[in-house]
């Protein structure tokens, strides 16, 4: 990737190792993206092109440049309440069924990238709760990613007032928030409910144990439609009977998978696990 051009065949060479890596599928062309995402780590590792990146992959030295690639490639656009709907129908609807049906609840959150929705859905249960005191017990939400970067600044729960202006009314910004001057940070009471953990969504999830409810938005578009299915069907494998499965806005599950029913939330769907 000399003077940030790039080859056909490196080209190649690298959709391969990251579709093997971590299932992103790049398209025909995606040169830009690569080049814009890896033209700093390359320089900062003496790498002139990605030929050279993928023939150092390929060796034996363990000195993280792998999980760099894979962070620096993977996308993380998010933000609070991110399309609104997924948390309020969490609080309107499933929480109240599971309030009658099932302690202690467990929500996983996949992909989730610097912490934002796993802490959204935490201050979503809070909210709840201050409307219907003891209605539930323990709250667990694991939140996941494949980027070990990207969960430390998840984990640390402090953002820049750039990020708490992206998607966070200023009334859940004091109630949920601790202002630490330059940065907010998330109060303990959201924070304890969540934990962080390291996963590859096509590796395998059972020591995540089972959950009520799966947020999977805006993951599965950079996935073949093989791992697709394939990610979509161990999902349900992990959910309770009857539990609720929700992606991005513009997803849609009924070509991979026949285990969900479609639920319309006025706005927006969510999916429901059929009964076995």
């Amino acid at each position: 990737m000399k003077n940030g051009v790039l080859t056909p065949d490196e080209y190649q060479a690298f959709r391969a190792f990251l579709e093997d890596a971590c299932g992103i599928v790049l398209g025909d062309n995606k040169h830009y993206l690569v080049v814009s995402r890896l033209n700093r780590l390359l320089g900062e590792e003496g790498i002139e092109t990605l030929g050279e990146l993928v023939q150092r992959l390929k060796g034996t030295r363990r000195d993280g440049l792998r999980e760099r690639i894979i962070e620096a490639m993977t996308t993380n656009e998010t933000y609070w309440f991110r399309d609104g709907y997924p948390f309020e129908v969490l609080k309107s609807r499933i929480l109240s069924e599971l309030a009658e049906t099932r302690v202690p609840v467990r929500i996983w959150s996949a992909a989730c990238s610097s912490g934002q929705e796993p802490y959204s859905i935490s201050i979503a249960v809070q909210e709840f709760l201050g409307a219907r005191p003891g209605a539930l017990g323990a709250v667990e939400v694991v939140a996941t990613d494949i980027s070990p970067g990207i969960l430390k600044t998840a984990r640390d729960a402090r953002y820049d007032a750039m990020a708490v202006g992206r998607g966070l009314s200023e009334e859940r910004k004091r109630r949920f928030f601790i202002d630490r001057g330059e940065q907010w940070e998330v109060r303990p009471e959201i924070r304890g409910r969540v934990r962080f953990t390291t996963a590859n969504l096509l590796q395998s999830y059972s020591l995540l144990g089972r959950f009520d409810v799966i947020f999977c938005r805006n993951v599965l578009i950079y996935f073949s439609s093989e791992s697709k299915r394939d990610i979509i069907g161990r999902m349900a494998r992990s959910l309770n009977p009857g539990g609720y499965l929700f992606l991005g806005s513009s997803e849609s599950i009924t070509q991979y998978s026949d285990q969900f029913e479609l639920v319309r939330c006025n706005p927006g769907v969510v999916y429901r696990l059929k009964s076995r």
